[in-house]
Order: C-alpha cells, then sequence, then structure tokens
C-alpha cells in the first residue's frame, strides 16, 4: 500500500504485468497475447466509480484514456480501439482500453468470455510493456 493508501486490487496485479505510473493512474498490460491491452489504475484510495472521482481527476482520466489509445493503437496497428470500465470482476475503479483486430478470436464479440487467455511468451511481455511504458511517459 502506498502513503496515500492506494493499492492495487490483487487480481489485477495477478493478471497484468506492470507498465508506467502516470500522473494519476498505473497503466498495466493485461497478460493475454491474444488482445493487446492496457489497463488504467487511478491511484486513489477506494476509487470504485469515475463519476465520482473529482472533476480534475476525471478529467486526467480522460487524458490518460486517450493517450493509452494512442499509444496501443501506434504499437499494434489495430483494426478497432475498445475503451470501457465494467468493474463488475473487480471493484476498484479501472479503465480498459484493448485493442481489437477482426482476426482476432473474440471479433466483433466482447473479450470476457473468449476462451482462455493466452500468457505472452517469456519476455515478450515484459517487451510490449517497455515499449509502451516509453511512448506513455515520452516528454
Amino acid at each position: 500500500m502506498s502513503a496515500d493508501g492506494f493499492e492495487l486490487h490483487p487480481r489485477l496485479a495477478a493478471d497484468t504485468l506492470p507498465v508506467a505510473d502516470l500522473p494519476l493512474c498505473r497503466a498495466l498490460l493485461m497478460d493475454n497475447r491474444l488482445f493487446p491491452w492496457l489497463i488504467l489504475v487511478p491511484r486513489r484510495a477506494g476509487a470504485v466509480e469515475m463519476h465520482r472521482l473529482p472533476a480534475d481527476d476525471r478529467a486526467r482520466l480522460m487524458e490518460e484514456m486517450t493517450l493509452a489509445a494512442a499509444v496501443l493503437e501506434a504499437a499494434v496497428a489495430p483494426d478497432k480501439m475498445n475503451i470501457g470500465a465494467l468493474g463488475n470482476m473487480v471493484p476498484q475503479l479501472h479503465v480498459h482500453v484493448i485493442a481489437r483486430r477482426r482476426d482476432d478470436p473474440a471479433w466483433p464479440g466482447p473479450v470476457w468470455g473468449a476462451g482462455h487467455a493466452e500468457p505472452y511468451g517469456r519476455g515478450e511481455g515484459e517487451a510490449l510493456a517497455a515499449r509502451l511504458a516509453a511512448a506513455l511517459t515520452a516528454p
């Protein structure tokens, strides 16, 4: 737990690779090579709903979502970017930024419930996370 009380939900920690800390969010890479997928988690203790964030945090979250989508789009050239905040399984506020391709195993449906995750190979996820981190944190 950080000094401000933020603690990453255990399920998010277990299913992802760290990417970078942005001004508001912790950026994580979902460990599923079938869908290049960033998760943004506002580092605010107890945050559950986007509409309950203070106005400046909501605006910052939108900027970071836009940045994450642009960086992921540039990195993997998808056919479509999907952005969503569900939180039915993990109550901690988090936003999914998912690069979709017409040939992915779930197209055109949602990624949830689309078969099994395929973790990145040794070093593959870390390499992608490092590329995304460099782009997300570039001046």
